[in-house]
């Protein structure tokens, strides 16, 4: 095993940026990907550290709400609510993640067969909840109720399985709660910020012994396409789903956990 090479290192970022925001779990993409090319990072750094190329495009793009939210909250209630809903949201997956940290890296990073099982199993529940999912009752994102947050944030928590996507559990979450398709899409987006951001601290924190300062200049390449390619993926997604739902990423889920499977089984 190696690290990747600045060539992967491109294609996979350009992977990330395609499928962090949409229901497919880009992690499990990543790591099936890596699998297959036949290379590791030290601490599955790489893989953390790009995906903040595509939170960092969620912050480009949603800047100008986000500064109006803090600007306001001082003397806005529903702004103060709306940075409490994402604040609590992101609660459960920190403590999880903190707990179970070693596990998930060591065991379930490392299973590509359970990565292919949960992108099949996700594809035929984000298939189910798209058709039974309740009427919408909440079409803006920053109006989701605190309660509700929370039990997205709770449900946020099976992401911590690769292959069940961090994107598609909030989603189903909040399609489930009657959030509108657009909103829980969005919610997703505000809610990747802290998860995200707080997974590369402590995954950092935690790698600091066996980061390899040689790697830096693929980090930097797969960071760059992953910001780069997320900032073009991320309006389409809204537009998309607001118009035509969520069926299609159930397939794509469904068709690349089977094809991982195959590849799998066969090469074993």
């Amino acid at each position: 095993m190696t690290e990747p090479t600045m060539l992967i290192a491109f294609f996979l970022g350009i992977l990330e940026g395609l499928t962090e925001f949409i229901p497919v779990s880009s992690t499990g993409h990543l790591l099936l990907a890596g699998y297959f090319l036949g290379f590791e990072s030290a601490g599955k750094t790489f893989e953390v550290v790009i995906q903040l190329g595509a939170v960092l495009a969620i912050l480009t793009l949603y800047s100008g709400k986000l500064w109006a939210v803090f600007r306001d909250a001082p003397h806005d209630p529903a702004a103060r609510r709306f940075i409490l809903s994402v604040l609590i949201a992101f609660l459960p997956a920190a403590v999880v993640g903190v707990l179970a940290h070693g596990i998930i890296k060591t065991i379930l990073f490392e299973t590509p067969m359970l990565i292919a099982v949960m992108l099949i199993l996700g594809g035929i529940v984000l298939l189910f909840v798209d058709r039974i999912a309740p009427p919408a009752v909440h079409e803006d994102a920053t109006e989701i109720p605190i309660g509700k947050s929370l039990a997205i944030g709770v449900v946020q928590v099976l992401a911590m399985i690769p292959g069940v996507s961090r994107s598609g559990a909030t989603i189903v979450g909040a399609l489930m709660l009657g959030v509108g398709k657009r909103a829980a899409a969005e919610f997703s987006f505000f809610l990747s910020m802290p998860t995200m951001a707080g997974a590369f601290a402590y995954d950092l924190y935690q790698n600091r012994d066996v980061l390899d300062a040689s790697a830096m200049g693929e980090i930097a390449v797969g960071f760059a396409m992953a910001f780069i390619t997320a900032v073009l993926v991320v309006r389409w997604v809204l537009n998309y789903v607001t118009h035509n739902g969520y069926r299609i990423f159930g397939w794509w889920r469904i068709i690349v956990g089977g094809v991982a499977m195959v590849a799998l089984l066969v090469g074993a």
